[in-house]
């Protein structure tokens, strides 16, 4: 059975442990292990998750396939992106899958569930970042419609940044 929700502060802890596995994927062989770990441990402590999940404007949303997490979603709702003349766009911060999830159609399933939350919070479109080497996600989203924009240098730490494709998706 598949089910997608909304979180909530009870899940924290397992959004946490999600979240640092499934950003490790396409990304260990490129970063640092130092620099990994300072990441994943400023963007995915309890403190953080707690702060964005109670606030109105950012969306965590969990993928379960059989009572199991598979994944998660963040959305920002009416998030100004430089590039985009629109002012009330959404963006997308995070679309992860746990790698033993993978191709079983769940990422496609919760990015229309997003698309969908974001048309009905009358935004004019979506956009995000995506690493130009996570192949993998750069393919999911130009079948998805997006279109690259813009470059955006990724902060990885205080010293490190990632080259990222600034991708745009107009309703």
């Amino acid at each position: 059975m598949l089910l997608i929700r909304k979180a909530t502060p009870k899940d924290i802890t397992s959004l946490a442990l999600v979240g640092k596995k499934a950003f490790v994927t396409p990304h260990k062989e490129a970063i640092p292990s130092e620099i990994m770990t300072n990441y994943l441990n400023r963007s995915f402590s309890k403190k953080t998750l707690l702060k964005e999940i109670t606030n109105p404007n950012y969306q965590y949303n969990l993928i379960f396939v059989d009572d199991n997490l598979a994944g998660f979603s963040k959305v920002v709702f009416n998030e100004k992106n430089e590039n985009i003349k629109e002012t009330n766009v959404t963006k997308m911060e995070r679309l992860y899958l746990l790698e033993e999830f993978y191709g079983l159609g769940l990422g496609n399933k919760l990015f229309q569930y997003n698309l969908n939350l974001s048309k009905n919070n009358l935004q004019k479109g979506i956009w995000l970042y995506v690493w130009i080497k996570n192949f993998r996600a750069l393919e999911f989203y130009k079948k998805a419609g997006f279109k690259k924009i813009a470059m955006y240098d990724f902060p990885i730490s205080e010293t490190a940044t990632r080259p990222n494709n600034v991708l745009y998706l107009e309703f």
